[in-house]
């Protein structure tokens, strides 16, 4: 990792910490409300655990709500998921939507492996297919180990701003642009922006100027 990581704003830290324990206080009533309604759709596992990277080229575990079939990764291997994906399960649709099944990511956000506002924790060995049908490795998308410069985000401008299909170009840009100009005040407009969305059930599709 040839890039140096990038030291954060003093209040960064204790503003995530603070803003995620209050979230993991309201969510936990959602909490047992999507366990009991991932359990009955297909009897799968609750969670989906994946190893990802984070500061500097760490990597570490994160937990979402299981949003696909159980043995999507099995079947299909890790790629990014599409609009109409067939592996994303009916609840899936609408955690996906609502952004609720990042909610165990908060736990991540308290331990310090990740941070409210950032680029997205990409998974190790995440890949994508090019026009010409060849797999592309994230790790050698222009912009990769740059924005590994700081701690993965539940949120951020490419989450926000570009559809969740945009190209890992465009996606990685955002990130490089983040990461360039860090603003507490914009962490917290993208946090405010994600809540809306949340709760308006229209995640993707807001692609604008950062």
């Amino acid at each position: 990792m040839n890039d140096p990581v990038v030291r954060e704003p003093i209040l960064k830290r204790p503003f995530d910490f603070l803003v995620s324990g209050i979230g993991l206080l309201l969510s936990s009533p959602l909490w047992a409300v999507v366990s009991i309604a991932i359990k009955l759709e297909d009897g799968g596992p609750v969670f989906f655990a994946h190893e990802r990277w984070g500061k500097g080229g760490r990597r570490f575990r994160v937990r979402k709500f299981r949003t696909m079939v159980a043995d999507a990764d099995t079947r299909f291997g890790a790629v990014p998921a599409s609009e109409n994906d067939p592996r994303i399960t009916r609840v899936g649709r609408v955690l996906r939507a609502t952004g609720m099944d990042e909610l165990p990511q908060l736990l991540s956000i308290c331990r310090g492996d990740m941070r409210l506002v950032g680029p997205r924790a990409l998974a190790t060995g995440e890949t994508y297919k090019d026009p010409l049908g060849n797999v592309v490795r994230y790790a050698d998308v222009p912009g990769f180990e740059e924005r590994l410069r700081v701690r993965p985000g539940l949120t951020g401008l490419a989450t926000v701003y570009l559809p969740k299909d945009a190209h890992p170009r465009e996606r990685f840009a955002a990130d490089v642009e983040y990461v360039r100009t860090p603003s507490l005040v914009r962490d917290m407009k993208l946090v405010a922006l994600s809540l809306w969305i949340s709760v308006r059930g229209q995640w993707e599709s807001r692609r604008s100027k950062f």
